[in-house]
């Protein structure tokens, strides 16, 4: 059974799907705010939500596994565990925020900011 199975394809094949998610939380942990699509946003937060209770733990396996999962860039590793993760030591959860921006001028795609609390 596939219940709740159902992830946001976003017109892409799984290769380019997966660069795509990997290089938006590159951007976000980076910058820790980026302008994109809603649907790309959407799909992205539960990735970076993740990464950042992973670096929360942050011992070497988690660090390895972040590594794996953000393409072994170590500076933006480092971001996240050393300044990013300390931050949100004593908070549960939720560390994305979707801000709206209203529809793109050229194709009306609804625009957002992703950004870390």
């Amino acid at each position: 059974m596939r219940h709740a199975k159902q992830r946001n394809k976003l017109s892409r094949d799984s290769a380019h799907r997966r660069s795509l998610l990997r290089n938006l939380c590159r951007e976000v942990i980076e910058h820790e705010r980026i302008k994109t699509s809603q649907a790309k946003a959407k799909a992205v937060k539960p990735k970076l939500e993740k990464l950042i209770t992973l670096a929360r733990r942050g011992d070497l396996h988690a660090r390895r596994q972040a590594m794996a999962e953000l393409g072994h860039d170590r500076f933006i590793v480092y971001k996240l565990f050393e300044e990013i993760a300390p931050r949100y030591a004593e908070r549960p959860g939720g560390y994305t925020r979707i801000v709206k921006l209203g529809p793109r001028r050229s194709d009306s795609t609804e625009m957002v900011f992703i950004e870390l609390v």
